[in-house]
């Protein structure tokens, strides 16, 4: 059986990870995570395609290819998740299965992060744990699109 693919979109600033807000964010790069991921996705039996821009735009174009390609699609907006009604849109559009990451927990920092106009449209919702996250994401992923085998048949 074939790989599922999985769109891995991540957005503004995340190509600054390991050296933008250490404390805050860790130390590893964009790239030491897709390489991880890559390897955790084989595990899963997931292949992956993973992206990163700092355009609005690109992310919902992403968005609806993942929708149309893609058995799921792990999310990090980066800044977008506070302000992008278009991205939301998009995101509620896609009727494949959606964890919105965030590797910093948004609830903890300042009162503007707190809000994700974003998640609503996620299936889950994962945040806080590093770049671990991206793992669990994919963990989180594969339970549901097994449910969603299992309620379909």
């Amino acid at each position: 059986m074939a790989a599922q693919l999985i769109y891995v979109v991540n957005g503004p600033n995340l190509n600054l990870l390991g050296r933008r807000e250490p404390h805050i964010y860790g130390t590893q790069t964009l790239a030491d995570i897709e390489s991880a991921t890559a390897a955790s996705a084989d595990n899963f039996g997931f292949s992956i395609d993973f992206r990163q821009s700092n355009s609005e735009g690109a992310l919902i174009d992403w968005v609806q290819e993942a929708d149309a390609k893609a058995s799921g699609l792990i999310i990090n907006p980066g800044a977008y998740t506070h302000t992008s009604i278009a991205l939301l849109d998009a995101l509620q559009a896609a009727s494949i299965a959606k964890i919105e990451l965030h590797l910093s927990n948004i609830h903890a920092r300042e009162a503007f992060r707190r809000r994700s106009v974003t998640a609503t449209a996620a299936d889950g919702v994962i945040m806080g744990f590093g770049a671990a996250g991206y793992r669990l994401a994919l963990e989180a992923l594969k339970s549901l699109l097994e449910h969603r085998a299992a309620t379909q048949n």
